[in-house]
């Protein structure tokens, strides 16, 4: 994702938001494809990273000017508030009757996903502020 989104200070937004669309597409790609050559633990728990990591290109495509830390924060508290979404039952329900509800919203909570949902906003972060460092150019 390093070679997609560019938050740099006085950044092109239009190009920015091509990169981060470009960057969640990307991230859709290896969640399926996670979950094509993966089973168990690796499939749940780095399915979840990439979530958050897709709310985080989310997050930059809507608002490129935002800055990592910020970007990274908003995915992490989506992320979270949709997992504790899941204690009321109503992601359960929608889940039975909508794939794309159960792909979105899941349908039960398990608390060891908040780790990772940390882990994916982190990853966001870190890509991100590479990007944001000045490299020289004027």
């Amino acid at each position: 994702m390093a070679l997609f989104l560019r938050t740099r200070p006085g950044s092109d937004p239009a190009r920015t938001r091509v990169a981060a669309a470009v960057a969640a597409l990307v991230t859709v790609g290896a969640g399926l494809g996670l979950r094509a050559v993966a089973t168990g633990d690796v499939a749940k728990y780095g399915g979840d990273a990439l979530y958050t990591l897709l709310i985080f290109a989310l997050v930059v495509l809507v608002a490129p000017r935002t800055t990592p830390p910020r970007a990274a924060t908003v995915a992490l508290a989506v992320s979270w508030a949709v997992e504790f979404l899941q204690l009321t039952g109503v992601p359960a329900e929608l889940s039975r009757h909508s794939v794309a509800a159960r792909l979105v919203l899941g349908s039960t909570f398990n608390a060891p996903d908040l780790f990772w949902y940390v882990i994916g906003a982190i990853a966001g972060w870190l890509v991100a502020r590479g990007r944001a460092a000045p490299t020289g150019e004027p």
